[in-house]
C-alpha cells in the first residue's frame, strides 16, 4: 500500500480492511451513535479531559487521525501524553469529550469504554508477556481465547508474525531467553495477531538499549510504510523525523502544537515547542 508523502495529510479513503464484527472478548457495536468524523477517519477525539484526584491531567484535547498515517506525540514527562493514548484506547474513562473509532462511538463521559474488540492494537512500556509461555504462544493466545481461532492456524499465524518481526528462530524460546527488544518485538507481534486496524505505542523503547532499541524501531517503520495507522508516543526523534508523517506536540495536558513532522521539528510555529526541541536536541 503506498503511503502519503510525508509531511502531508493522508488522503480521504475508504479503510482497505472491512470492518469486523468483534470477538467474545466484548462487544463493539459499529452501529452505536458516533460523534462526526471526516470520511477516512480511523479515529477522532473531541474535547479529551481527564483528571486523576482533582489533578487535572487532559484539558480539552481534540485529536483526529487519518487512515493510513504515522502521528508521533511528543512532550515533556507529566505532559498527559500517555494518558491521551489510554484515552484513546478506551482503556481510561473520561470527565469530558468522546473518542469515535471509525465513526462508532467507543467512549463518552460519563461511561465505561466500549472494549474495542482487538480492532486497536497497543504496545506498552513494559512488554508483559507471559513468562510460562513460548514467544509463539504468548502471540497466538489472544486469538484462540477472544475469537475462537483454532489452535493450528493460531500457531501458523504467530509464527508468521513473529518472522515478520524478525523473531523466525525464537519462536519457541521463553521471554527470560529473550533480550529486551526481543521481547518487545514479540509484544508487537501479539498486538498484530488481532489484525488491528490502528496501532498504538507508548513509548515501546523507553526500557530498551539503543541496540535493541533500533530494531524495534525498525518494525514500527515496516509498519508504518505497510500503511498501518500508528499513533505513537515517544522521546526518539529520528523516528519521529523519519518514521511520522505529523508531529503532534504535548505540554500540561495540552496540545501546543500540530502539523507535519519536517515543519513541526524543524521550523516550530510555538515558542515552547522550540524550547523542548532545543532541550531535547542538546542532549
Amino acid at each position: 500500500m503506498n503511503r502519503a508523502p510525508r509531511g502531508t495529510p493522508a488522503p480521504a479513503a475508504t479503510p482497505s480492511r472491512p470492518s469486523r464484527p468483534s470477538g467474545p472478548s466484548g462487544p463493539f457495536d459499529p452501529a452505536a451513535p458516533a460523534t462526526t468524523a471526516r470520511p477516512g477517519t480511523v479515529l477522532l477525539g473531541q474535547g479529551l479531559t481527564r483528571a486523576y484526584h482533582d489533578r487535572s491531567v487532559l484539558h480539552q484535547v481534540d485529536l483526529t487521525v487519518p487512515h493510513g498515517q504515522t502521528v508521533a506525540i511528543l512532550g515533556p514527562s507529566g505532559a498527559g501524553k500517555s494518558t491521551l493514548l489510554r484515552c484513546l484506547a478506551g482503556l481510561e474513562p473520561l470527565q469530558e469529550g468522546t473518542v469515535a473509532f471509525q465513526g462508532a462511538l467507543l467512549s463518552k463521559a460519563g461511561s465505561a469504554p466500549r472494549p474495542a474488540g482487538g480492532r486497536i492494537g497497543m504496545v506498552f512500556q513494559q512488554f508483559n508477556l507471559f513468562p510460562h509461555l513460548t514467544a509463539a504462544q504468548n502471540v497466538s493466545l489472544a486469538p484462540r481465547k477472544a475469537r475462537g481461532v483454532r489452535t493450528a492456524q493460531a500457531d501458523a499465524r504467530a509464527r508468521d508474525l513473529l518472522a515478520r518481526v524478525g523473531l523466525a528462530e525464537h519462536v519457541d524460546h521463553y521471554p527470560y531467553e529473550l533480550s529486551g527488544g526481543q521481547q518487545q518485538r514479540v509484544a508487537i507481534a501479539r498486538a498484530l495477531a488481532m489484525d488491528p486496524e490502528l496501532m498504538l505505542f507508548d513509548e515501546p523503547t523507553s526500557a530498551l538499549d539503543p541496540e535493541f532499541t533500533r530494531e524495534v524501531l525498525a518494525v514500527m517503520r515496516d509498519l508504518a510504510d505497510s500503511g498501518m495507522t500508528i499513533v505513537v508516543v515517544t522521546h526518539e526523534m529520528d523516528f519521529a523525523r523519519r518514521g511520522a508523517d505529523r508531529v503532534v506536540f504535548m505540554a500540561d495536558g495540552r496540545i501546543v502544537e500540530d502539523g507535519p513532522a519536517e515543519d513541526v521539528l524543524t521550523a516550530p510555529a510555538k515558542e515552547r515547542t522550540r524550547r523542548f526541541l532545543d532541550q531535547i536536541l542538546s542532549e
